[in-house]
């Protein structure tokens, strides 16, 4: 009888997993293999498993800048079929951009933050105070 699905959570299993990932490959592509769980049973460990969740999300954090250098590989090693070189590119660009927009993404934003890139906080105090020393000079210079 050969090896099965795995189905039982283990740290070395969603470490392979995770280093595939980054490394390029699809989950539906991993999940194929032999002795790989079902991509079903990984989504299942991705909403139980805080840790595997964040080892994950790095993972594709990883996988994102895979594709953008694998892109300039494409680049340089297209050939004479430009038109399947574009294809590759574009679509590794596309995934790219949607598993790391902000620094693959097409789109520019302005954010604005507080101190050491928290939220931004307004003082009301501060505020309160300019409104009431307006307020002052106002009455009195009236």
């Amino acid at each position: 009888m050969g090896i099965g699905r795995a189905s039982k959570y283990s740290e070395e299993l969603t470490d392979e997993i995770c280093c595939r990932i980054a490394d390029g490959e699809s989950l539906r592509r991993i999940c194929e293999d032999e002795g790989m769980p079902h991509r079903d049973t990984v989504r299942k460990w991705l909403g139980e498993r805080e840790e595997f969740s964040g080892q994950y999300a790095r993972a594709r954090d990883e996988q994102a800048d895979y594709y953008a250098d694998e892109i300039i590989e494409i680049a340089d090693s297209s050939g004479d079929d430009v038109a399947l070189g574009r294809l590759k590119m574009d679509a590794r660009k596309w995934v790219a951009s949607k598993l790391k927009p902000k620094k693959y993404g097409e789109r520019l934003t302005n954010e604005i933050t507080g101190k050491d890139g928290g939220p931004l906080e307004v003082q009301f105090t501060d505020v309160l105070r300019e409104i009431n020393e307006r307020k002052r000079a106002t009455d009195t210079s009236g």
